[in-house]
């Protein structure tokens, strides 16, 4: 056996950590362990060029419920690095580390693996060689493929090319310009142990924003250095004859950043032949996730070993009931005006896809009601509130219960409103007031309460404005509510500008004529209490006329959070209104002009529904 270099000094450690000295062959391993160690134990294995503190503020929130533990993998932070370098970082006795860890910190009992990067390349390994089976109960990766899948994929894309396969393998090659860079002699080591070593924090803090903290280490320019070689003793070997046995003998659950700049997506294509218990997420990040993105990771973590622990290891993932499970599985969504229409309808889009969702409305019992449904239809976990959301001391009180009891909030679907139809003169003050209070500042007290707790937060966000194709379409018929729909655009695409910098992205949704409630509630100017019913029926019938169902709102507002879109215009006619505003505007104004039958003057109304009762008399 070889003598172990020494020990490296400088490296930061984890606060709270209980640490300890693991021999693995030549190397010595420095474990971290949190938590309670009678609890299920989790092994997180950092990246390159990390060292286990990338994973201190995911640690810090699995560690009351787990016995969690960090390890520096060989060469990097306090573990030492073997002598030669060369021929010492390969899977296999990366894999001698991993079990070497396990059996000192778990013995007798699977271990719970988590990997990052690097962390999850080489944890592959551990999760479908045959040595390690029966070792990990389950293994969750993020931002790191298999090298032997990895190899089967570019041969299968090299050997039975199609145009969409070539563009995916060159996209790929694209991404992994630095891969060559470290195959280098000498090269690497010298830019890490220079000038990008330095400049290193600041790079990931501009790229990635990646907050200060334990993480990166001062050891980071001797890790990089020692870690060129997981590449050189790796990379080629197995591109060139990946294994054929590289199936996981454990339940896998991939976590995919949807901005990760160093993979494609597509590496994952043909993953559930080589996973059969596959679970898949999607992240709306980029690479360093575990340091963007801490509450998530650690959400999606928990879950999915909490239902491996119930003895559930071996069965496969249930199939999502909506396509977008992987994206919204366990986060948080609150959607205003939730008792009926659109609101419930996106309620139920968002609880399909298994998010927490809670519904607030000012009908107290359709709020409640809507919670429960959710419950059933696929949400984990639904509440309903009782606020109106014009009352600024309420939505105060509102944002800070939902994040004392519930959590951050996730997606924001600022939904409530009212309608009104009538001329400009005779809409009184007192209507205009009431109009504003609930369709726009009831989105601005929304948006600043949740939006300020998304930024505090710092792990991004989304939210969702309903206005509506009234807000590029003018109407003599529509002031009062056209202008609260307008404002709620414009207030999005400013809010969209100042928050694109902290992940947090706005949509507006802009819907035409939907069957909804809002018409049978909907007040009519200048008319009295009778005429005012007979137009509500009349404009409600209108609108059953047209059918076109809330839920296809819903899908696109599930759509727009999914794409971070910034304008989506729902139904056919919203479109049209949108592409007219900006090409050709004086045909809207034009239009505009026209006494409509819906919202013209109480006489006129009164006399069309008269004359249209006769005739079917």
């Amino acid at each position: 056996m070889r003598k172990a270099t020494r020990r490296p000094e400088g490296a930061v450690l984890l606060k709270g950590a209980r640490e300890r000295r693991v021999s693995s062959g030549d190397v010595e391993l420095c474990v971290a362990e949190l938590g309670d160690p009678r609890r299920p134990t989790i092994v997180l294995v950092h990246g390159y060029p990390d060292s286990k503190e990338v994973w201190s503020l995911v640690s810090e929130r699995l560690q009351e419920r787990f016995h969690v533990v960090l390890y520096d993998v060989r060469g990097c932070g306090r573990s030492t690095a073997p002598k030669p370098l060369r021929g010492g970082f390969t899977l296999e006795k990366l894999t001698d580390d991993f079990l070497a860890v396990a059996d000192a910190v778990s013995p007798g009992e699977p271990v719970h693996l988590v990997g990052h990067d690097w962390g999850s390349v080489q944890a592959w390994e551990f999760a479908t060689a045959e040595r390690a089976s029966g070792r990990i109960a389950s293994f969750t990766s993020v931002s790191g493929p298999s090298l032997d899948h990895l190899g089967h994929w570019m041969k299968r894309r090299a050997t039975r090319p199609t145009p969409r396969r070539a563009a995916q393998l060159l996209g790929q090659s694209a991404k992994s310009w630095y891969v060559y860079l470290l195959h280098t002699p000498a090269l690497p080591e010298i830019a890490w142990r220079g000038a990008l070593g330095k400049g290193w924090p600041k790079i990931l803090k501009r790229l990635e924003k990646v907050p200060a903290g334990p993480y990166p280490t001062p050891s980071l320019p001797r890790d990089a250095s020692h870690g060129a070689w997981l590449y050189r003793d790796n990379i080629r070997t197995r591109l060139r004859r990946p294994r054929q046995d590289c199936y996981a003998h454990a339940p896998v659950q991939l976590i995919t950043p949807t901005g990760d700049i160093f993979l494609s997506r597509h590496v994952y294509d043909d993953l559930d032949e080589w996973a059969p218990s596959l679970t898949r997420r999607t992240l709306p990040t980029r690479h360093w996730a575990p340091r963007t993105r801490p509450d998530q990771l650690a959400s999606w973590i928990e879950e999915f070993v909490d239902a491996r622990h119930r003895g559930r290891t071996s069965e496969p993932a249930e199939e999502p009931r909506s396509p977008h499970a992987d994206r919204f599985a366990g986060q948080l969504v609150l959607v205003t005006g939730a008792a009926s229409g659109i609101g419930r309808a996106t309620l139920f889009s968002f609880a399909e896809a298994g998010a927490r969702v809670v519904a607030v409305d000012r009908d107290a019992e359709g709020a409640a009601r809507a919670a429960d449904a959710a419950r059933l239809i696929g949400a984990p976990r639904a509440w309903s509130e009782n606020v109106d959301v014009s009352d600024a001391q309420a939505m105060e009180e509102l944002a800070e219960k939902v994040a004392q009891e519930y959590g951050t909030v996730d997606v924001l679907v600022n939904n409530a409103g009212i309608g009104v139809t009538g001329s400009f003169l005779d809409t009184e003050v007192e209507e205009w007031q009431r109009t504003l209070d609930v369709n726009l500042w009831g989105v601005i007290h929304g948006c600043r309460l949740f939006g300020r707790q998304m930024a505090e937060r710092g792990q991004g966000g989304h939210i969702v404005n309903t206005a509506s194709a009234a807000a590029f379409q003018p109407s003599r018929a529509l002031p009062a509510y056209a202008t609260s729909k307008a404002a709620v655009l414009m207030l999005s695409e400013c809010l969209r500008a100042e928050l694109a910098g902290q992940d947090i992205g706005v949509s507006a949704i802009c819907p035409g004529i939907v069957s909804t409630g809002i018409a049978g509630t909907a007040h009519f100017v200048g008319s009295d209490e009778r005429e005012e019913e007979t137009l509500r029926r009349r404009t409600s019938r209108l609108y059953r006329i047209r059918n076109y169902p809330p839920e296809k709102v819903a899908r696109a507002v599930v759509r727009a959070v999914v794409r971070n879109q910034a304008v989506v215009a729902v139904t056919p006619e919203a479109r049209s209104a949108r592409f007219l505003s900006k090409v050709l505007p004086r045909s809207l104004r034009a239009f505009a002009r026209v006494n409509p039958p819906i919202g013209a003057s109480k006489q006129g109304l009164a006399k069309g529904f008269e004359r249209t009762g006769r005739e079917r008399a």
